[in-house]
């Protein structure tokens, strides 16, 4: 069964910063569609198997992540049947303090 897929505003403006990213290093607008593309699809493949992630209960309850090239892909699997992409990370950012700032705003 597949799940229906959903992306939070945080995620959509991730793969624009991506593609900006791409777009700026490769030059070329098609490479970084076609990286997008591939990104996306890796969303898709998550929704028909939604439990393949790791779970990451240390960033927030629920929370589940793939990794893809160098990217990871962040996602919590909703009822009934969803799974929500909630952000795409370059594979060396400090996500686990972006979700920490996210869960304590005071510190």
């Amino acid at each position: 069964m597949t799940y229906e897929l959903h992306l939070r505003p945080e995620a959509l403006a991730d793969l624009e910063h991506v593609a900006r990213t791409v777009r700026r290093a490769s030059g070329s607008r098609d490479v970084a569609g076609r990286y997008v593309g591939r990104v996306l699809e890796r969303c898709r493949r998550i929704a028909a198997l939604p439990y393949a992630g790791r779970p990451r209960d240390e960033l927030a309850p629920g929370l589940r992540s793939l990794p893809f090239e160098r990217r990871l892909v962040i996602y919590q699997v909703l009822q009934p049947a969803v799974v929500e992409i909630t952000n795409v990370f370059y594979g060396s950012r400090n996500y686990a303090a972006f979700y920490k700032q996210q869960t304590d705003p005071e510190d």
